[in-house]
């Protein structure tokens, strides 16, 4: 576990409120211009080009097949995060990756409200997902991938891909996709860490230094005591991690 902060640790300078507000608004101005940079890179995203899918595409829900349009439940446009999964493990080795990202998603009326729909892709048979789901305590729509499905959605990708869809009448269109660093908007954590004096406390961060980086890159920011944080508070609360798996299986590697 990475070492608490103490005493010993660095810290930034002290000023006068009127020096460090004028510190603040020089950096307003480079803030503002990230955030307009942001706006056209959105504006860019918006008009690009897509492809069709399958609309037909057979995913497996909590009442069984179920295909790709109807997962968009009438609306016009549908975001799917396609969550790695590692057959046959237990709750502890799963991808602590994914479970960062999926653990933040929890409201989705803001979404429907703009006549968009959620929903994780999960690489895993669905039985032994779902438990997953369960003990992770998440709302949003589930649904396992099978191999057919794969072929036809992932298409040569990995797992860990956040993809928009976009539905026409009868017809689906992939529209956009990205990952690794792409997925960080769906997790607020990382948004609200870069706005302390710390950051993020990742190894690869540019800080001064005296400043704690604890945490590992590649899977290892998203650990605590050999499981995936989120796991932790939900243990505690009493929830049951089986998920009809044994240990005893090959190991798979651990996902970033």
């Amino acid at each position: 576990m990475p070492e608490l902060l103490t005493t010993s640790h660095a810290l930034p300078q002290v000023v006068d409120r009127q020096t460090w507000q004028a510190k603040i608004d020089e950096l307003l101005v480079k803030e503002k211009a990230h955030t307009r940079a942001g706006d056209a890179l959105a504006a860019q995203r918006r008009r690009l080009p897509m492809v069709e899918v399958d609309p037909a595409t057979k995913l497996i829900g909590a009442g069984g097949p179920v295909s790709l349009i109807d997962i968009f439940d009438g609306r016009s446009q549908l975001i799917a995060y396609f969550q790695m999964w590692h057959t046959g493990r237990p709750a502890a080795e799963q991808c602590e990756g994914c479970t960062f990202s999926t653990s933040h998603i929890t409201e989705l009326s803001y979404l429907h409200s703009r006549d968009v729909s959620y929903a994780t892709f999960c690489e895993g048979p669905y039985e032994e997902s779902s438990r997953y789901r369960d003990f992770m305590g998440w709302t949003v729509p589930w649904y396992s991938v099978p191999q057919d499905a794969v072929d036809r959605l992932v298409a040569g990708r990995s797992f860990g891909i956040l993809v928009s869809y976009l539905r026409y009448d009868d017809q689906v269109f992939e529209a956009y996709w990205t990952t690794s660093r792409g997925n960080e908007v769906m997790a607020p954590s990382y948004g609200l860490l870069d706005l302390t004096v710390y950051g993020r406390q990742e190894v690869w961060e540019d800080s001064p230094e005296g400043w704690p980086q604890g945490w590992p890159a590649r899977g290892g920011q998203f650990q605590l005591d050999g499981r995936p944080i989120a796991q932790w508070p939900r243990l505690k609360a009493g929830h049951d991690d089986d998920l009809g798996t044994s240990s005893d299986g090959p190991h798979q590697p651990h996902c970033h």
